[in-house]
């Protein structure tokens, strides 16, 4: 289904084949010969999403645009089921696994691979021909790829990307204080502009 959102609609092109119940909503562009599988979700929230040529995503994915992070994805990129990707850029012939998550502002180098369940974190640059093990954590720039176990040196490289910063735009509150009280009004409110989206089919 393709969804109007804040005047903007999806743009696929005609080779292109996007599953019956695969979501595309708001500026959404489709390239071509590009597969989008059943369950996708392709939501351009506040930033557009432009996928290339002769990918596949497959079912089940969640792609997000966001404001300042919009999603570019190469030509012969494969995006595996489960996999979330928000706010990054994907270069050609990159392979993102199942499950995989990429972050806002990630960029994923030519010809990377992120293994089943790895993750890319903010603000994370991954160099072309790299790769992220299976469960893995690249974090930084340059990424750092590390093993979940080694949380320490994670968070010591995560820690000045300015996770609260970067995603919700407000500073890390003190040691025993949360972000959620004042993020997730704002948060709610801005994805209840959905409300109005327009059906295009």
């Amino acid at each position: 289904m393709n969804y109007e959102h804040l005047g903007k609609a999806p743009r696929v092109d005609p080779s292109a084949r996007v599953a019956p119940n695969a979501t595309l909503c708001g500026e959404v562009t489709i390239g071509a010969n590009t597969a989008i599988g059943f369950g996708a979700v392709l939501t351009a929230e506040s930033g557009p999403i432009v996928v290339g040529a002769n990918c596949v995503i497959m079912d089940t994915a969640v792609i997000r645009g966001i404001r300042d992070y919009p999603v570019t994805i190469g030509d012969n990129v494969l995006v595996g089921p489960r996999a979330y990707l928000t706010g990054c850029t994907v270069e050609d012939n990159a392979f993102l696994a199942t499950g995989c998550s990429v972050f806002n502002g990630a960029h994923i180098g030519e010809r990377a691979e992120v293994c089943i369940n790895g993750v890319v974190h903010i603000r994370t640059v991954l160099a072309a021909d790299a790769t992220v093990p299976i469960g893995w954590i690249a974090v930084g720039n340059p990424a750092a790829i590390l093993p979940p176990k080694d949380h320490h040196r994670i968070w010591a490289e995560q820690k000045p990307l300015d996770f609260p910063r970067t995603v919700f735009g407000i500073d890390r509150p003190p040691e025993g204080e949360s972000i959620m009280p004042d993020v997730m009004p704002r948060y709610a409110h801005f994805l209840g502009k959905h409300r109005d989206d327009r059906a295009m089919d």
